[in-house]
């Protein structure tokens, strides 16, 4: 079976916007909050266009990630 765990995904768990700083976290395996501090350091002192842009059509293009089955979560 192929495994997933080296593609890149919008995080469906940690997100805040559409998942894409929790999807990259998750991706080079660093906490989310620290690649959402970059991004906006890097958006506010880049004139915050490029920045914004460049989040939305990552935000298009990056797949989001596919749901994960665990089991029954009642009680028996």
């Amino acid at each position: 079976m192929y495994n997933n765990s080296n593609r890149l995904y919008r995080s469906s768990t940690d997100k805040v916007l559409a998942g894409v700083c929790g999807g990259l976290g998750d991706y080079f395996n660093i906490d989310p909050t620290i690649i959402r501090v970059i991004y906006v350091l890097l958006t506010v002192f880049s004139a915050a266009f490029p920045g914004v842009v460049a989040y939305i059509i990552m935000a298009l293009i990056i797949p989001q990630e596919p749901p994960t089955f665990n089991g029954p979560q009642g009680s028996y």
